[in-house]
């Protein structure tokens, strides 16, 4: 998995995964020449961009968007220079509407990454052209263990969960020791009413003030 893997050495400390089922599908796909997104330096651009310690709120998608240089390896984020999906256009709307942020005219979500904000999909790659084309290949597996690492070795964290393939992974994460936020997805291809009004962002920071952790910085640069 090396040509693969891009992890920051804390992320590294933390994982002992065996990465041989995903590994081999993807080399199926690459001798089948399927295209998949993202290129294989972008799989865990979250994991390199928010380091173990830095993890102050997981927000969970599904998997990565599916189109030409959108995916990057964070979940709900494109690359410069590409429109802003639908989905990630109700998240900005709820921004606003949450803590009056002005939504930015692009979908890099880079910033979030790097405050600590830890943008992960349940499944890291897609088909080209294809949503869910990925799904039951062994990333679901991966990605149970990494909401357990963090649930288990960290506290006071919250777990944003839009969606029920994100919700699914509640069962990982203990309530005890974290928050766990669930509403709709914000997709307009679903039924996203629940997820308008439900102030993630304030709710997190909220959270994080009372447990003395210092809040997000929402506003992206």
């Amino acid at each position: 998995m090396d040509r693969y893997l891009d992890l920051d050495s804390s992320w590294k400390k933390m994982l002992n995964y065996d990465f041989g089922t995903i590994e081999a599908f993807l080399e199926e796909e690459k001798r089948d020449n399927i295209t998949f997104y993202p290129k294989n330096a972008d799989i865990f651009n979250a994991f390199k961009f928010t380091p173990f310690e830095n993890v102050k709120v997981v927000i969970l998608g599904q998997d990565p968007y599916h189109g030409e240089n959108q995916a990057h390896g964070l979940a709900f984020s494109v690359q410069h220079g590409v429109d802003v999906p639908p989905s990630l256009k109700n998240i900005y709307k709820e921004l606003s509407s949450d803590l009056n942020i002005t939504p930015p005219k692009h979908g890099n979500l880079t910033s979030w990454a790097k405050s600590g904000i830890f943008l992960l999909n349940t499944v890291l790659t897609v088909r080209a052209a294809d949503a869910h084309s990925h799904q039951k290949k062994g990333w679901e597996e991966f990605t149970d263990a990494v909401i357990k690492i963090i649930s288990d070795d960290k506290e006071n964290v919250v777990f944003i969960l839009w969606g029920k393939p994100a919700q699914k992974k509640a069962s990982l994460i203990d309530e005890k020791k974290h928050l766990i936020i669930k509403s709709a997805h914000p997709s307009p291809l679903s039924s996203y009413r629940g997820f308008f009004g439900s102030r993630p962002f304030s709710r997190a920071n909220e959270y994080l003030v009372k447990k003395n952790i210092a809040p997000v910085d929402w506003e992206l640069v």
